[in-house]
């Protein structure tokens, strides 16, 4: 008996048990199972929990009705402070691992508290896009506004394990009142079209009463236009020719300016490099004394005709040059003279251009060649140091006594302006003269001083070298 007492009570337990851990969800709301055994979700349909050893827990699955709008106002992409408010519909995700998100954020909570948690994120996320838009495109698309908030929220969503069904905006306002000032310009608009409407239809029977004496005018107005044309075109096509002329002609006399600059610095170099010959040759001439000065004339007299004929030639050749220039322009006018008559506007304008441009030409050939003429003058320059160099203490000892007497003549030259002098004591005159020749000698001094050269030590050798050289021939 007993046996069957304790099979009826265990049998009892097992009833009681079962029946305490039924549970049957309904279609809007998920059971989650966990605990002893790996965690499962109910939804629509039943299942069993082990009491004490599995808990249950709720997640609602309902579709919540969320009134999102900005507490303040908020400045849109034109810094317009714009309130908004909306209606937005979430719910939990479907989906296992989005209810599985959901329930760490959400389990157990009611729907007023769910609503309360997601209001502030999308809050955000609407005053995000209200600041990238224009009014006027947040008041006349709220479609687009809508669904602009919706990308930019959904993702913010979805790690919640929520997803939005709709969102749809209930108003728009604006401190300003610039949505009602948008109206009125609507108005206006609408207003403004009516009255176009009006005048269009005033100038309808306008038109209708001027087209009879329109008409009898059309064919006089189309063959005065006619003329008009042709004498456009006209005028037009002698512009052109007009034009083609004076381009060509600038061309010619940039073309002639450039080549007789270059004629010009050609003829300076050569000048320059004869001149330098010359002084070369004059060196070694004097250094070379009695012996080779027939074959240093003779040289200079060929440097100079060499660079005579050399200028001479280059002059013919731009003379030549500047007579064929001359005569292909001339030539050139004379054929385009007939036909240049048709392109006087266009070739007033263009012609401008083509002369400040011949003139920057001229002014470039001109630069060249004082750039040219400087070169040559240093080279010259170079070409004398080199001489100067190369015969070094005796031209230096020539050039100073063929300086002495000018020297000695500036340094008198004063006294000649005196009309009268008088002189007390003795050797007043000597003194005179002594006072001229220290002077003289002072600004030799100072020629050796200012140059480095001994003058006196290389006047001396000089004058030995001569003593000797006129012993040698007296023997």
């Amino acid at each position: 008996m007993l046996p069957y007492i304790i099979a009826g009570v265990v049998a009892l337990l097992i009833v009681a048990l079962a029946a305490l851990g039924y549970v049957k969800a309904p279609p809007d709301t998920a059971f989650i199972i966990s605990g002893f055994r790996k965690p499962r979700i109910l939804i629509g349909k039943a299942g069993v929990r082990i009491p004490f050893l599995e808990r249950l827990d709720k997640l609602s699955l309902k579709m919540f009705s969320v009134d999102v709008k900005t507490t303040d106002y908020v400045p849109n992409a034109e810094y317009i402070n714009v309130k908004v408010d909306a209606t937005v519909k979430i719910r939990i995700g479907q989906s296992e691992e989005m209810m599985t998100l959901a329930s760490k954020f959400f389990l157990n909570e009611s729907e007023s508290s769910i609503i309360s948690r997601i209001q502030d994120t999308l809050e955000g996320n609407m005053r995000e896009i209200v600041g990238q838009m224009k009014l006027e495109e947040m008041v006349t698309d709220r479609k687009a506004f809508g669904e602009r908030v919706q990308e930019n929220a959904i993702p913010d969503l979805e790690k919640m394990g929520l997803e939005m069904i709709s969102f749809n905006v209930q108003s728009f306002s604006d401190q300003n009142n610039v949505i009602a000032d948008l109206g009125i310009d609507n108005i206006s608009q609408i207003k403004k079209g009516a009255a176009v409407a009006k005048a269009q239809a005033d100038r309808d029977i306008a038109i209708a009463q001027a087209q009879a004496a329109k008409e009898s005018n059309d064919a006089k107005v189309q063959s005065q236009m006619e003329i008009a044309e042709k004498q456009n075109a006209l005028a037009i096509r002698q512009a052109e020719l007009k034009q083609e002329s004076d381009v060509k002609k600038a061309e010619a006399d940039a073309a002639y300016s450039i080549q007789q600059q270059e004629q010009r610095k050609t003829i300076e170099v050569t000048s320059a490099n004869a001149d330098i010959a010359k002084a070369e040759r004059e060196a070694e001439l004097k250094a070379r004394e009695v012996e080779v000065k027939k074959q240093t004339l003779d040289a200079e007299i060929r440097a100079k005709a060499d660079a005579e004929r050399y200028r001479q030639e280059q002059q013919a050749q731009a003379e030549l040059f500047k007579r064929q220039k001359d005569a292909e322009a001339r030539r050139y006018e004379q054929e385009q003279e007939a036909a240049a008559e048709m392109k006087i506007a266009e070739a007033k304008r263009f012609a401008r251009e083509q002369e400040a441009e011949g003139i920057a030409a001229v002014g470039r050939a001109e630069a060249e060649a004082i750039r040219a003429k400087a070169l040559a003058e240093a080279e010259g320059i170079d070409k004398k140091a080199e001489a100067m160099r190369k015969y070094g203490e005796a031209a230096v000892v020539e050039m100073v006594m063929a300086a002495l007497p000018e020297i000695a003549k500036n340094v008198a030259e004063p006294l000649s302006k005196v009309d009268k002098i008088t002189m007390y004591g003795e050797g007043n005159s000597a003194k005179l003269v002594g006072d001229i020749v220290n002077s003289t000698t002072q600004i030799t001094e100072g020629i050796s001083a200012g140059m480095g050269i001994d003058l006196k030590s290389l006047l001396l050798g000089a004058l030995g070298t001569k003593v000797v050289d006129a012993a040698a021939d007296n023997d």
